[in-house]
């Protein structure tokens, strides 16, 4: 992660499709169907006369959802799916249901319980959080109600990130509070406008400016995972160092509600990520006590993979870092990803085996010359739409990088297991070895977030509190004052 809508590319973990921040380490699906039924839905045998009559109150609505998630967690996706209107019926079916969830089990661990409920209402539908504890995260687990009582909609997206669980945040040692100050923001205007917030340093000016990109999925402007803010991190380690950075919740987290079927069918990076980049970036040359020719723009994951688009659009953007930013098409990643952590034991279970067959065939599909618009996004890695992958392909970050005349920073984590150094990393240095305005920095002991650790990555070291290395924010302080 609506006004009914389909929205199923949305993950992380890299949080979308592939959180390539986080491809596949918190999954987060999201759907939303279309028209009510004119029947309604029962099955006597798992949920009794609850689920035969719509429901008139915020009780009926709570206890369905908390059914919901039970029934999901003892693998009874029959009884399950009973509960949807007829177009989620149709786009999401007991099979394919199973598959999510298990998709979604294998990178948070298996369901333990329900830690809180809550309820609001967006746009006339009703929805009910249940929050969720699984074994390596908590996630806020939104379900969404027509005006009959039936689901209309069903997102798993982390409890922090979604705002139904609070986490504090304590600012690591290379910040000092008293040298910036925080301005809200709004990036665009109209349907897509975003929330942001502007770090500024304290003083005349004009600072430098940096824009940051998240990776996949529906972030918030912190890029939260567990109690861990990697842009917050960043915004206020480089704000202490006389930088300002603008940072803003993505549209697929602000905006969920609009993703109608059509919309989501034809998304692509251009609308999801590029568009609100430059926006910001547009932001930013009309602050005062910026310096409108010193913007320059940090991607993380599948933001960094995107940066020479970015650069291609806006040329007079001063300069291009990218954090653990992948050079290969983004379905091999997602297969790369699903390999290791099915192999971290090393032992292939039967379910493990499978789920990799399967996403070898999506994966084939999304290579397949016959791919179009029509394919369902079902047959595709992680639910995502057919349109997104055409806008990927025979992209080459690496090769685009090339033609730019922006100088470029790039950094890589030599632990990130779902950006790796060998692969990713190389790929970089390969193609752009003979431009004498890229600065490549290699940090062997930091995992995709750029948080030190130990040993081979995991996703659970995710949930251990950390923050971005300040030799990170060091290098890129420098760099960026060198330009």
């Amino acid at each position: 992660m609506p006004t009914h809508q389909s929205n199923n590319f949305q993950q992380n973990t890299e949080r979308g499709y592939p959180g390539i921040l986080l491809i596949l380490v918190i999954f987060i699906f999201s759907l939303l169907g279309g028209c009510k039924p004119t029947t309604p839905v029962a099955d006597p045998d798992q949920t009794g006369a609850l689920l035969t009559q719509a429901p008139k109150e915020a009780e009926d609505i709570q206890a369905i959802a908390q059914t919901l998630v039970e029934q999901m967690a003892n693998g009874d996706f029959e009884a399950a799916t009973s509960h949807f209107d007829a177009t989620m019926r149709k786009a999401l079916p007991e099979s394919k249901f199973k598959e999510i969830w298990q998709q979604l089990t294998a990178q948070v661990g298996a369901y333990e319980k329900q830690l809180d409920t809550k309820q609001d209402e967006l746009q006339g539908y009703r929805r009910v959080h249940v929050i969720s504890q699984f074994e390596k995260a908590n996630l806020d687990v939104l379900v969404v109600f027509d005006s009959q009582g039936q689901i209309a909609g069903l997102f798993f997206n982390p409890a922090e990130a979604s705002g139904a669980t609070p986490q504090s945040y304590q600012a690591p040692d290379y910040v000092d509070r008293s040298t910036f100050v925080e301005t809200e923001v709004t990036i665009g205007e109209g349907t897509w406008a975003l929330p942001g917030t502007l770090t500024l340093p304290r003083g005349e000016g004009p600072f430098p400016a940096l824009v940051l990109v998240h990776g996949s999925g529906p972030n918030d402007q912190d890029e939260t995972i567990g109690p861990n803010k990697p842009f917050r991190d960043l915004a206020w380690g480089l704000a202490s160092q006389g930088i300002a950075v603008l940072r803003y919740d993505k549209r697929t987290l602000t905006h969920a509600d609009q993703y109608t079927p059509e919309i989501q069918a034809g998304i692509t990076v251009q609308d999801e990520t590029i568009a609100d980049a430059l926006l910001a970036a547009q932001l930013l040359r009309q602050t005062g006590k910026v310096a409108a020719q010193r913007i320059f723009v940090a991607g993380h994951s599948l933001g960094g993979m995107l940066l020479p688009r970015i650069g291609q659009q806006d040329p007079s953007l001063a300069g291009l870092v990218i954090l653990a930013g992948p050079t290969r098409p983004l379905e091999d990643l997602i297969l790369d990803q699903v390999t290791y952590l099915s192999n971290m034991d090393g032992v292939l279970t039967d379910q493990e085996a499978g789920e990799l067959a399967t996403i070898q065939a999506q994966v084939a599909r999304v290579k397949d010359p016959n791919l179009s618009r029509d394919t369902p996004a079902s047959d595709l890695p992680l639910g995502i739409p057919p349109a997104y992958w055409l806008d990927l392909r025979g992209y080459q970050p690496a090769e685009v990088a090339k033609t730019l005349a922006q100088p470029l920073l790039i950094l890589q984590g030599g632990r990130d297991y779902q950006v790796q150094a060998a692969k990713e990393y190389e790929g970089w240095k390969n193609s752009l070895a003979g431009r004498a305005d890229v600065t490549f920095h290699l940090y062997p002991d930091l995992n995709h977030l750029f948080i030190t650790g130990e040993g081979p990555s995991t996703s659970e070291e995710y949930q251990n509190e950390g923050h971005v290395s300040p030799t990170v924010i060091a290098d890129i302080a420098a760099w960026i004052k060198d330009h």
